[in-house]
């Protein structure tokens, strides 16, 4: 493929100007930046055998009136060992069932939802059905 001279020029000037770009600090003070990435990872339960439950991700989330709010994913630590509990996002402290199980509810536009029982050895989420 030939390049036009005025195409190579304006191809060469764009990723110099790139790359002079990409060493640049933010300008962002870092309580900026630490807000943005969400709050810190923080203890939330623990359980037998050393087993802590922690929230780690967050998101925020709207309730019909238009209020904001914080939920966070779970994550299962133990001996080193991190279990993230996928797609649990939830407003409150997990309970402890037993020596293999938690159980926390989801929250959907800022309000508590369904329960889900936890394996603390998979992180494997399911629906407590109820009774009909």
């Amino acid at each position: 493929m030939k390049w036009a001279p005025g195409i190579a020029a304006g191809a060469i000037v764009a990723a110099v100007a790139c790359a002079r770009d990409a060493g640049q600090r933010s300008e962002a003070p870092d309580s900026a930046l630490a807000t943005a990435a969400g709050p810190a990872d923080s203890l939330a339960a623990r359980g037998p055998g050393g087993v802590e439950i922690w929230f780690t991700l967050a998101r925020e989330d709207h309730a019909p009136d238009g209020h904001s709010c914080v939920a966070r994913t779970l994550e299962i630590r133990r001996n080193g060992t991190r279990i993230p509990v996928p797609l649990l996002y939830t407003g409150e402290a997990p309970r402890i069932v037993n020596d293999t199980t938690l159980e926390a509810t989801i929250y959907r536009a800022c309000a508590p939802s369904d329960r889900y029982r936890v394996d603390l050895r998979t992180g494997q989420p399911t629906p407590v059905r109820h009774a009909a």
